[in-house]
């Protein structure tokens, strides 16, 4: 096993103590440090724990009543009293090996309230972390008389809002988060979806459980607050989701995704919940700028970091999505060839990249839904792993492995060692897992316990060979990424290759994805197409669609520039230039893809609407990248500058050309170069087209 140990650069303070015991004689108040959010924990009149959050007097959630139903246990939380608390400050400022920030700021206050039944349920602990921009709260039963094994049937977890805000969500579907967002009052949601989502289903297994949404959800009030809901730290249980529940006011109830027996959670006390988040922010940028999800995950247990570092990477994928190329062997088209590979390491290694995404170069993939089909260690016929990987490290470049699983879990975890090892002895430091398709054996999910402790295990022993990993069709991000550094990025959205064989992603969908998914944690969408209509894509491979009855070609709905500015919107520590070499070559626009960074020492987010548009500023070294994305409507910015240190720049502009729409002429683009001083020019005017973008590069020059 690896060495666990609390790896950390520059810890400048940490948590300090401020009390001991005490015993309360009332409610127990926390406040944020700032003292602008306040939590209030007590009981109310039916005995039930309660919990309530106001900001500067003005109600965030009412009274909310938290607890637990364990099989052969009373409820949790229920017929109790608060018998004591704890307090603590914690004033920590922690650098990451990789991210947005190179600083991270974790500063809050917490308390942790303990309390008795008198039903005969188990003492329990709660404890909450009051942030300036939001709170968790989790749960811990420790092993007591009639408390050892437990199942759990539910949690009753309740977000209780003082009016029926805005709600941005995605289904609550147990096996994926591909979808688009809807926007509905909090008491819609659930009942209606967005026309592109696909039939909202969780299986045979389903029941009748309520339909609501998948976390992160994010609100907007009608008095001008930010929030998000979702959770910390999960470990060793069920993913939550949220359902409408009717009351006096609007609420949001939490629902875990079941084993097949319809158990919640189960395992052996002590019992700890991941948090429960609440992000709070007078801007929807707040939100995104929030380190809130990271500081309530434990510091990096891992000392092996050497091969931990983000990387910008081409990839032979594009091409089987689009058909003119295949996974298998089938039809002589296959993608993954040892010729076809060089070629891609070589454009790699020509243009500034760190490596090539292979896909579909393992045996299997013409018997998907057959048990035991994947063989994870056996190339194909084509593939010649020793002299791909000699050849990779004789360019200066690597080659990124892929394990797609087809959902096969247990004969993926037989072999899962032997894979890895393989891995390891090719120098391979970087692989994509893929989770397609529903998990066997059947009745488990994606994003259920079971799964949960899937995934983890997958971590850590990639972690133990120095591996990182790109995970698809993932158990949701809850900031994992602080203890485990090697979990680089995931899927989890309704990425790129949806707009090859669907109606496609609309133009709004990656601004949302800004404010809600992106929330999480990193997100692998996969931006860089360049060859939008797909017009360089033979006809006889390229796959068609059909809509309303009607056979239409797929396409994307941006337009070039937009494609670039994704790079810096949409962040991932892995980034996959995803378009085919050859419609890079020789294009001016792809200048910007050689220069964007994927690891950053600062980000910010300079303007941006729910559902509008969003601008971000990131920088590294004395450099800035900003990427501004907006909807189906034409935006004209003046952009502040005030995020970047005054001082004279050379600036270049990718921008939508004056004609530029991303229905009619997408690929319309031109790239100016300007010099500023921002002591003097304190803001910079930008003009989106309709779907449309702009990337700019700021380089200083004193």
């Amino acid at each position: 096993m690896f060495v666990i140990r609390f790896f950390q650069t520059l810890i400048v303070v940490v948590l300090l103590i401020s009390s001991a015991w005490a015993a309360p004689s009332g409610p127990v108040v926390v406040s944020s440090p700032d003292g602008s959010l306040k939590t209030t924990i007590f009981v109310n009149g039916d005995g039930e724990l309660s919990y309530k959050v106001d900001r500067k007097d003005q109600s965030i959630l009412q009274a909310s009543t938290l607890g637990f139903q364990f099989r052969d246990v009373p409820t949790v939380g229920s017929d109790c009293e608060i018998v004591r608390e704890q307090e603590r400050k914690i004033r920590e400022t922690w650098h990451p090996l990789w991210g947005e920030n190179k600083t991270i700021v974790n500063n809050c206050n917490e308390t942790t309230v303990f309390i008795t039944h008198k039903n005969g349920a188990p003492d329990a602990a709660v404890t909450f972390r009051v942030f300036n921009d939001g709170l968790g709260f989790r749960t811990r039963i420790e092993p007591q008389d009639g408390f050892k094994d437990y199942e759990l049937l539910a949690e009753n977890t309740n977000f209780v809002f003082p009016a029926d805000h805005t709600a941005w969500w995605i289904p609550d579907n147990w096996d994926t988060y591909e979808s688009i967002y809807s926007q509905t009052p909090i008491t819609k949601i659930g009942q209606v979806s967005h026309p592109l989502n696909p039939s909202h289903t969780h299986g045979a297994a389903r029941g009748d459980a309520p339909h609501g949404c998948n976390t992160p959800v994010t609100l907007s009030t009608s008095n001008g607050l930010y929030l998000a809901l979702h959770e910390a730290n999960l470990t060793d249980y069920a993913g939550m989701t949220l359902v409408p529940r009717e009351g006096a006011s609007p609420t949001l109830k939490s629902q875990l995704v079941p084993w097949p027996d319809g158990v919640k959670v189960r395992g052996e006390a002590p019992f700890l919940t991941p948090w429960r988040t609440v992000q709070v922010a007078d801007t929807p940028g707040g939100l995104i700028e929030s380190s809130l999800i990271l500081n309530l995950n434990e510091p990096n247990k891992l000392s092996q970091v050497e091969n931990i570092r983000p990387v910008k990477l081409l990839g032979v994928w594009w091409s089987m999505h689009l058909g003119a190329e295949t996974w298998g062997m089938e039809g002589g088209r296959h993608g993954a060839t040892t010729e076809n590979v060089k070629r891609y390491l070589d454009f790699a290694a020509d243009n500034g990249f760190d490596g090539v995404l292979v896909e579909g170069w393992n045996t299997g993939w013409e018997s998907w839904y057959k048990d035991d089909n994947f063989d994870f260690t056996t190339p194909y016929e084509d593939f010649d792993l020793p002299e791909i990987t000699a050849y990779a490290k004789k360019r200066g470049v690597e080659l990124v492995g892929h394990l797609e699983t087809g959902g096969q879990i247990e004969s993926f975890e037989k072999r899962l060692d032997a894979t890895l090892d393989q891995y390891k002895k090719y120098g391979v430091t970087s692989v994509k897992t893929g989770y397609a398709g529903q998990i066997r054996p059947a009745g488990q999910y994606h994003h259920g316990q079971w799964m949960v402790r899937h995934y983890r295990k997958v971590l850590t022993e990639a972690a133990e060979r120095g591996i990182t990993l790109n995970a698809h069709e993932p158990i949701k991000d809850t900031g994992l990424r602080r203890t485990y550094p090697n979990m680089m990025t995931r899927e989890g959205v309704r990425g790129m290759e949806w707009n090859a064989w669907s109606r496609g992603n609309p133009p709004e969908h990656t601004v949302n994805l800004a404010f809600t998914r992106m929330l999480a944690g990193p997100l692998d969408y996969t931006p860089g197409i360049f060859d939008i209509t797909f017009a360089n894509t033979g006809d006889e491979y390229r796959f068609w669609n059909k809509i309303d009855g009607l056979e239409t070609k797929g396409r994307l709905h941006s337009t070039l520039a937009r494609q670039l500015a994704l790079f810096v919107v949409l962040y991932s520590p892995i980034q996959m230039a995803s378009d085919l070499p050859e419609n890079y070559e020789g294009h001016p626009a792809f200048q910007f893809l050689r220069e964007v960074p994927v690891d950053w020492d600062e980000s910010k987010v300079v303007n941006g609407k729910l559902g509008d548009y969003v601008t971000l500023a990131r920088r590294q070294g004395n450099d800035w990248f900003i990427g501004s994305i907006t909807d189906e409507n034409a935006r004209e910015f003046s952009l502040p500058l005030t995020f970047a240190k005054p001082g004279k720049y050379e600036v270049v502009i990718y921008a939508d050309g004056k004609d530029a729409d991303f229905q009619s002429n997408p690929t319309d683009y031109q790239i100016s170069k300007i010099k500023l001083n921002t002591r003097q020019k304190k803001s910079l005017k930008v003009r989106l087209a309709p779907g449309g973008g702009a990337a700019i590069v700021m380089r200083k020059v004193d």
